[in-house]
């Protein structure tokens, strides 16, 4: 993954500088791959999530937060996520993650009917974050507040039509504990807290040279696993 190149705004500066971004980040998420299609204009409902949707993937989704955070005022996070996203080259069958579905957590206030379902569709995942072959991340995914069920339904509320192999992912999964953060920007406080590593170096965002790596893993039948690979990327200079 090259480093980005954009317009990025330091407190310190009167003005927008152009250069590499200084605040490289990653984003460990999960990604949901599209199988049967819905015709343009129809609504896909929260119960009809595995009807439609495959599979489940892991998602890194590189972010600038230097560039994200000057241009995303008036147009929004553009240049600063369209860069670069890698994905793990395995793919789990929704089918295959039916031990691992819980219920997600309360919401309050209360869903609007389109929202909600009489299927629980919580996925009990465990991902780990590894920086250059260091732990330093274990962010869980049932804690997420909305569900890709509902995600769905949100993003076809409009009649927005589904292909077979439109991706979706999830946003960043994090959990309330600090070691449960899956990105830097919250592991380090924006980097007001450096990121202590275990072999003693520190980090508050990616240096060149860095190597990322998100796996996971989810419960399945009979006490085994399920396991999800792995998405790894290294940080190459900015050209």
């Amino acid at each position: 993954m090259v480093r980005p190149s954009g317009q990025r705004k330091p407190p310190t500066e009167p003005a927008p500088l152009f250069g590499a971004s200084a605040r490289l980040d990653i984003e460990a998420e999960v990604g949901f791959v599209v199988g049967t299609p819905s015709p343009m204009g129809e609504t896909v409902q929260v119960d009809d999530f595995a009807e439609h949707v495959f599979g489940v993937f892991l998602l890194n989704d590189w972010s600038s937060r230097d560039l994200q955070a000057w241009e995303y005022v008036p147009l929004g996070p553009f240049l600063g996520k369209s860069f670069a996203t890698s994905v793990s080259p395995w793919i789990v069958p929704v089918a295959a993650l039916e031990t691992a579905r819980v219920e997600p957590p309360v919401q309050a206030p209360e869903p609007l009917p389109y929202l909600k379902g009489a299927q629980a569709w919580g996925l009990d995942l465990r991902l780990e974050v590894y920086l250059n072959g260091q732990h330093v991340a274990s962010p869980p995914f049932e804690t997420m507040y909305w569900t890709a069920a509902q995600q769905l339904a949100h993003m076809t509320v409009n009649g927005a039509g589904l292909r077979t192999g439109d991706v979706f992912a999830s946003g960043t999964v994090s959990g309330p504990e600090p070691h449960q953060r899956g990105c830097l920007l919250e592991l380090t406080w924006s980097g007001q807290q450096p990121l202590l590593l275990p072999d003693g170096t520190e980090r508050t965002f990616l240096e060149d040279g860095d190597e990322v790596t998100i796996t996971a893993s989810a419960p399945g039948p009979d006490g085994a696993r399920v396991h999800f690979g792995a998405v790894s990327g290294t940080v190459l200079p900015a050209r």
